[in-house]
């Protein structure tokens, strides 16, 4: 498979790595030095594209795999303030998209399991609900897209929680506390605290290779594919 690669930090660069050792090939490289070569005829060499860049950039390189027809996987978080309009864009193009907050085979598990833990606590209201996630001092967004999505999820199942936040810690109110320090790949937090005990649920990524692989195997899958798709498609 020849694979386009839209940002080449250190995702970027992990993801390249599993892809040659998979038998891969990468046939482009985007960085910040060459951003308009994606709309170059090399883009059109890619059966895929795997972008990882910024909340900046992820939404003009979407439509420009989608003008080249390259079906495209995004790793990007912090862009979802657009999503309808991305969705309509790409269905308008018969394009292929496969997004995901996050890659990683073990966090797509731990959302199953926050899902369901949130369920049964929904009816213990003397348990309050919160979260903590911890990520390198180079993310951009915060909070994570994977705490976001673990939010939501906690959101639709537990009544007595509204909405999230990154400051309000008023009762109807899921606190997201954020932080962050050194190199660390991506570690959440969902805690449940009564008077009488906490209970608490946590997935601590240990580097990259675990986003890089799901990537991977997301553009494995999407090859030669039209429509929208995430995580729950391949897990």
């Amino acid at each position: 498979m020849n694979i386009a690669l839209i940002g080449y930090g250190k995702m970027g660069k992990e993801i390249e790595a599993i892809a040659l050792q998979k038998g891969h090939h990468i046939v482009l490289k985007i960085d910040k030095d060459n951003a308009d070569a994606i709309s170059g005829e090399e883009l059109k060499k890619a059966d895929v594209a795997i972008e990882f860049s910024t909340p900046g950039t992820v939404i003009e390189n979407i439509k420009q795999c989608m003008h080249a027809k390259v079906p495209i996987v995004v790793g990007t978080t912090g862009w979802y303030d657009d999503y309808e309009a991305i969705i309509a864009f790409c269905q308008a193009r018969n394009g292929a998209l496969f997004h995901a907050t996050n890659f990683s085979i073990g966090v797509n598990l731990f959302f199953k399991v926050n899902t369901y833990l949130a369920e049964l606590m929904n009816k213990y209201e003397e348990y309050d609900v919160s979260m903590e996630e911890i990520h390198h001092i180079h993310k951009l967004d915060k909070p994570s897209g994977t705490a976001i999505t673990l939010a939501e999820q906690v959101l639709a199942k537990i009544k007595r929680k509204t909405k999230w936040s990154i400051s309000d810690k008023s009762a109807n109110t899921l606190f997201i506390k954020d932080v962050r320090e050194g190199e660390v790949p991506g570690t959440h937090i969902m805690k449940y605290t009564s008077a009488i005990d906490d209970l608490e649920i946590m997935h601590k990524a240990h580097n990259r290779k675990g986003f890089a692989m799901g990537a991977i195997m997301a553009a494995e899958f999407l090859k030669g594919k039209k429509g929208i798709y995430t995580m729950n498609d391949i897990i």
